[in-house]
């Protein structure tokens, strides 16, 4: 494990993890509001090179010269927040290509020097995750093409409490639809509160979509995923420590019913 007190190099990277006290941001941002930063046009301007370059070795970079399939990123946590979760999940799927998707800045950042330290103190590990600042609410196509994910996460999102900011709601009727569309059918969509209105708001939206069924709590208890929910991220633990509630709504993506 990572030795925070002491200072190594790996290809020019640094293996002390970033401090969060230098990352300080608020704890959410406005997604309607315009923010400066660049994006694709299409999935296909994505330089997923540039973030996993472990799995785009240079002799993929020709797509002339090069027949094999090009990676594809198959989990996306929205609102990643301090990466917890993807910090989990990269060691428990390690072929999967996951994404954390973040608006606020300095949080992004952190996010890429934590992975960065990560790959630097633990060779060969940690190469399959990483991060990218963007506004989700509005971007998703932008990124993935229609069934590229397998699973999406929304992890103790903002929940606009005054009931004129709840399109501000980062799940709603609207936006399942987006998410559906980059969803592959069979695909799991993890939604976690410890606020019980949005919870019930969020199940809510995912009973009424035709695109989405409740997975039986079988299934549940036998998804390791469903742990981490609650043990991976920040938020999580403090809730954990403060013995607070967790309300679940997980889903998968059906194909539409004529």
């Amino acid at each position: 494990m990572l030795n925070n007190n002491e200072k190594a190099h790996h290809n020019g990277q640094s293996s002390r993890l970033p401090r969060k006290r230098f990352y300080r941001a608020r704890a959410h941002s406005n997604p309607l509001s315009d923010s400066h930063f660049p994006i694709p046009i299409s999935p296909s301007e994505v330089d997923y090179a540039q973030h996993f370059p472990h799995f785009f070795p240079p002799e993929m970079c020709d797509q002339d010269k090069c027949d094999a399939p090009i990676p594809k990123v198959r989990f996306a946590d929205i609102g990643c927040g301090f990466g917890g979760l993807l910090v989990s999940l990269s060691t428990l799927f390690p072929d999967a290509l996951m994404i954390g998707m973040e608006l606020r800045d300095k949080v992004s950042e952190y996010v890429k020097e934590r992975i960065l330290a990560l790959r630097a103190s633990n060779p060969g590990q940690y190469e399959n995750i990483s991060v990218v600042r963007t506004n989700s609410m509005k971007y998703i196509p932008n990124y993935f093409e229609k069934g590229q994910l397998s699973k999406m996460f929304f992890l103790f999102p903002d929940p606009h409490f005054k009931e004129k900011n709840h399109r501000r709601r980062v799940i709603s009727i609207q936006l399942l639809d987006e998410y559906a569309y980059a969803l592959e059918v069979g695909g799991i969509i993890y939604t976690i509160t410890d606020v019980e209105e949005l919870g019930d708001w969020m199940r809510t939206c995912l009973e009424n979509h035709p695109l989405f069924e409740a997975i039986p709590e079988e299934e549940l208890e036998a998804d390791p995923v469903v742990e981490l929910l609650t043990s991976a991220t920040e938020e999580g633990q403090k809730v954990a420590r403060n013995g607070g509630q967790t309300f679940k709504a997980i889903f998968r993506r059906i194909a539409f019913k004529e």
